[in-house]
């Protein structure tokens, strides 16, 4: 059976991008296995690092194969790899790398840096893909979520993107099997794939639920990049009695996108602080093409013609699009953001 956007004139991109998606997604999953348990407590962030630059080496890899003339934004560099003192983190990233390489490949350690640094784009172009090739580092860590996304941003416009969660199941509660990854072309639908193995691509849409006080909210675990306590008031002013499901990652769009959840609420907890591209691109298309909305917390669309931040957007809001007013109402009334 041919995917339902064999037609498009982008589907070579998005064939493309599904593949080296689900092989980075394979790696990460083979990393994530062998983490120690106490990895996290000695703070061993090696098997996430080896993780990261893993996965974009061959996401990079195969973009640069088919299309070399598209630059990409992406969140490693190589520098780390070829310091002194790294030389055990390097060749562990280039034994994960050879194992998913077509073929007899054998790239060595100045190959798998040029993959990697193809990622280093930061300025805008006209076409170019953004790409972080592990997000949520700590669920990683954990062995819980995490996300590699994948989007092809033309003319400002994201007109492609890819998630993969290598973690996520059929359902929030349920095994994660051989794991989910998301696919959408603008304008075409948002599609739930596996992420290794056979399977159709199904049509995934956002919930319907038009209650605020019924209403579930996806946050991080940890409040790194955004306030628990705003979200925490948004809940109380909007009435909502339902506890938050809390996950890493893009994983979060993917769980509103298929209808687990209503709303994903990246709150700022500064005035400084500017969102990175390819933390929202690939989810945020995956979001709107299943019939949610996603604008920062003053209602204003998202820019991607800034290079690698999100130019003037403050927060990013996330919803079925069914609640989305009065979220963005009840963030006003509260003040959040005014710094």
């Amino acid at each position: 059976m041919k995917n339902p956007w064999h037609n498009h004139t982008l589907a070579r991109e998005l064939d493309l991008g599904i593949a080296a998606v689900a092989e980075a997604g394979l790696l990460c999953r083979a990393v994530q296995d062998r983490i120690d348990p106490g990895a996290l407590q000695k703070k061993d962030r090696s098997p996430v690092t080896v993780a990261d630059f893993g996965s974009q080496a061959l996401i990079c890899r195969t973009l640069g194969e088919v299309f070399p003339d598209d630059p990409v934004i992406g969140e490693e560099d190589s520098a780390a790899l070829r310091e002194a003192g790294n030389e055990t983190l390097a060749g562990w990233v280039v034994k994960h790398v050879t194992q998913h390489l077509p073929g007899h490949m054998a790239p060595d350690l100045d190959q798998v840096c040029a993959w990697i640094d193809r990622g280093n784009a930061k300025d805008y172009s006209p076409r170019f893909w953004t790409l972080d090739p592990i997000d949520g580092t700590k669920g990683f860590l954990r062995k819980q979520q995490y996300a590699i996304s994948l989007a092809l941003i033309i003319e400002g416009e994201i007109e492609a993107a890819i998630v993969g969660c290598p973690n996520l199941g059929e359902s929030l509660t349920g095994d994660r099997g051989t794991g989910t990854l998301y696919a959408a072309i603008r304008g075409q639908g948002a599609w739930q794939l596996p992420l290794s193995g056979e399977g159709e691509p199904v049509r995934v849409h956002v919930s319907k639920q038009v209650d605020p006080t019924l209403i579930r909210f996806c946050e991080s675990v940890e409040a790194a990049h955004s306030s628990h306590g705003d979200a925490a008031r948004i809940a109380e002013h909007l009435a909502i009695a339902a506890e938050p499901a809390r996950l890493d990652s893009q994983a979060k769009y993917a769980v509103v996108a298929r209808g687990e959840a209503e709303a994903y609420l990246r709150l700022p907890r500064d005035a400084e602080y500017k969102e990175k591209i390819w933390d929202h691109a690939g989810g945020l298309l995956i979001v709107t093409e299943a019939g949610g909305k996603v604008t920062d917390i003053k209602g204003r669309e998202l820019e991607f013609n800034h290079g690698h931040l999100l130019g003037k957007s403050m927060g990013v809001i996330v919803t079925n699009g069914l609640v989305h007013d009065a979220v963005i109402e009840a963030i006003r009334e509260l003040g959040i953001g005014e710094f």
